[in-house]
């Protein structure tokens, strides 16, 4: 695609979405988690769809059930109980579908990735809002300006047989920028150390760049270019959530395990 078409698209796109996802962020509660489990029942589609797995009628509806449940606990309960229940949701998967065991149970952990952690986080805590929007400003500062940086100056590729566009300009652009703008973004919430947040935003920004190039992979794998046609410009939900399920699911373990009651804190305070 055009580089310019290819910009407007995203534009677009992100003009869409972008307010859509801090309006209910910044609401929170219910609403913040409906939208994110909806995602990841998204994902979970494009993920059967790519894979090819089969008996998808019972895979959706057992993996949904998993994240669904899930989204419940996670605004009602403790984080862990909802992590048990995608689990749960996994295991049924793997058993529904016994020649694909590893590919569903996958899918139904990366579609978990993208839609319950971030809901841990905002959770009722005051710290919430601040939480979700560190996680979302280091991801998207790192995929922007990888895309941008990259562009610029091009230079040798990352790993051209899984992502032939990507390259370790783009790669360490996004990096130095996604980590700065999440700095940015703890430092107007009040965090008061910053040095260690520096580092867990550094490795938040590699983790996510990961998750993108996992998601390629896969999608090679199985002869696919994008995981759907749903965003204009993006791809599928799984093209636009993979890195930022890679890095959620590092915050939120970071976080439950500095402060289980309350993950935002967890994540902010040092």
């Amino acid at each position: 695609m055009h580089f310019g078409s290819d910009l407007g698209h995203r534009t677009l796109s992100a003009l869409v979405l972008v307010p859509l996802v801090l309006a209910t962020a910044w609401y929170g509660g219910i609403p913040f988690a409906i939208l994110w489990v909806a995602a990841g029942l998204l994902v979970l589609n494009e993920w059967a769809v790519i894979a090819r797995l089969d008996h998808r009628p019972v895979y959706l509806g057992l993996g949904g059930l998993g994240i669904v449940a899930g989204g419940v606990l996670a605004v009602t309960s403790d984080p862990t109980w909802a992590f048990s229940a995608v689990v749960l949701g996994a295991a049924a998967c793997s058993l529904a579908v016994p020649r694909q065991s590893a590919w569903a149970m996958a899918g139904v952990l990366v579609a978990a990735s993208a839609a319950l952690p971030v809901v841990v986080l905002r959770g009722s805590s005051a710290l919430g809002l601040s939480a979700v929007l560190y996680l979302c400003a280091v991801v998207w500062a790192t995929d922007i300006f990888a895309y941008f940086t990259g562009r610029a100056l091009g230079g040798p590729k990352l790993w051209p047989r899984v992502s032939p566009n990507k390259t370790w300009s783009g790669a360490i652009g996004g990096t130095l920028l996604g980590t700065l703008c999440g700095l940015a973004v703890a430092y107007v919430s009040g965090a008061p150390a910053l040095l260690p947040l520096a580092g867990l935003s550094l490795l938040l920004s590699i983790v996510s760049q990961a998750g993108d190039l996992a998601e390629s992979a896969f999608k090679r794998l199985f002869g696919v270019k994008d995981a759907s046609r749903l965003i204009p410009g993006h791809g599928g939900l799984l093209d636009r959530l993979d890195g930022f399920a890679a890095a959620a699911l590092v915050a939120v373990v970071v976080a439950v395990l500095r402060n289980a009651g309350d993950p935002a804190t967890g994540l902010l305070l040092w």
